[in-house]
């Protein structure tokens, strides 16, 4: 049995090994070299760079040297320390001006999509949504800037709230930085 094993073994060596090599590396031409590196040129230029991810204490350094409030809160379960940031939440309610015909309306809706796509765009507003009723309170966002005024400023820099269709209410939020909703 060991016989045939070597046997075997001493076959698959043998065949599975080349008679020659396609090229010696001193016969490698300009055109491969070139080639090889228009391949490499082509890879590089479509490598995505990943941010490095910052720990929580210099997380936490940026956004007070910014102007944020934050404090850390400490899992009992996980013992993980989280970084907990203010943000601003903004009920968008209705106005006392309510009256403006469908036309308006569409109109006043456009704009007031274009100022949320705005806000996102500038870092200033994380998330936001009309609620599915047709209750007092329309809508919510939520600012991501360090004080209550600017929050409250870029609220009302809406055209919908400029109109009186909405009001603004806003209420100072917690939650955990850097956390996806679930």
């Amino acid at each position: 049995m060991q016989k045939i094993m070597l046997s075997f073994l001493f076959a698959m060596l043998v065949f599975s090994c080349k008679e020659e090599a396609k090229a010696p590396i001193s016969d490698i031409g300009k055109d491969t070299v070139e080639t090889i590196e228009e391949v490499i040129d082509s890879v590089i230029t479509e490598v995505v760079e990943v941010p490095i991810k910052k720990s929580t204490k210099q997380l936490k350094e940026e956004l007070t040297s910014n102007g944020y409030k934050v404090f850390d809160f400490v899992d009992k379960k996980t013992k993980d320390t989280i970084l907990m940031q203010q943000y601003f939440m903004a009920f968008l309610k209705k106005g006392p001006i309510r009256g403006q015909n469908e036309e308006e309306s569409a109109e006043l809706q456009e704009l007031h999509l274009e100022h949320l796509t705005k806000m996102y765009d500038l870092g200033y507003a994380d998330i936001s949504g009309p609620f599915g009723d047709d209750s007092e309170i329309r809508g919510v966002t939520i600012y991501n800037v360090p004080t209550l005024k600017i929050a409250d400023s870029l609220a009302n820099s809406d055209p919908m709230v400029k109109a009186g269709r909405l009001q603004i209410e806003i209420h100072p939020w917690w939650a955990a930085k850097g956390f996806p909703l679930r």
